[in-house]
């Protein structure tokens, strides 16, 4: 399982990294192992407002459908289009080109809030 050490992480298994007071955010190695080839995507749409833990998306596989989770509360400002035609891109490069969406947090400190490599590694045990 990769679990990059740069990034943060929520206990649904999202990621984020911040870039330039923009968050971006996509599911981790580790959930998109667990269900497989990824055959659907649906993102949230830009510019709309989210509380943390809002249900923003879906990811679907041969074997399951999972929810996407606001990491936190903020404005979606980008969605990654390339997944819509191409999901298969969170299983190749789930850290990079298959990021899923970018957001401005409402409350830039509210990434310190999230889990880092090691409290993730440890939700996420390797199989």
């Amino acid at each position: 399982m990769d679990t990059p050490r740069d990034l943060r992480y929520t206990d649904t298994h999202e990621w984020v990294r911040l870039e330039d007071g923009i968050a971006v955010v996509g599911i981790t190695d580790f959930a998109q192992s667990q269900m497989s080839d990824l055959t659907y995507v649906e993102l949230p749409s830009p510019e709309d407002e989210v509380s943390r833990k809002d249900e923003i998306g879906v990811v679907e596989s041969v074997k399951a459908a999972s929810d996407i989770f606001a990491p936190f509360a903020g404005v979606i400002t980008e969605v990654n289009e390339a997944l819509i035609e191409n999901p298969e891109l969170i299983n190749t490069d789930p850290y990079e080109q298959g990021w899923m969406f970018k957001m401005k947090p409402a409350n830039p400190d509210d990434i310190d809030g999230l889990l880092d490599a090691d409290q993730y590694d440890d939700l996420a045990p390797e199989e």
